[in-house]
């Protein structure tokens, strides 16, 4: 894991890696308005699965948590940062157990794929 990158708030940190590899799909997306959408819903393995997925800064609500990152903003609705609060995203390139992974200090148990949660 590499080092996180610290935001002014601290509810969801990000690794360089995970930064870097962000930005490059979001470079692929061709919309450099996009930010990045984290939280949780109902489902997967253990009972509660995390979602991320780009969307248009216009589209960030007023009670959304919004995390700032040298100018990318990562955005979280208020129910599900309940869930992640002081997660650390992290990403890594490895053939087996590569792509993004989550660090949840409020997860209790943890799928062995990791995109789940209790």
């Amino acid at each position: 894991m590499t080092q996180a990158i610290q935001p002014k708030q601290s509810g969801i940190q990000i690794t360089e890696s995970a930064l870097r590899q962000v930005l490059l799909l979001r470079e692929k997306q061709g919309n450099q308005d996009l930010c990045l959408r984290v939280g949780v819903r109902q489902g997967g393995c253990s009972g509660m699965s995390y979602i991320m997925d780009f969307e248009d800064i216009s589209q960030v609500r007023e009670n959304d948590e919004v995390f700032d990152y040298d100018g990318f903003k990562v955005v979280c609705d208020p129910k599900s940062l309940l869930y992640i609060y002081g997660m650390m995203l992290d990403y890594s390139d490895a053939m087996i157990g590569g792509g993004f992974q989550f660090t949840n200090p409020n997860a209790n148990q943890t799928c062995g794929c990791g995109k789940s949660f209790s």
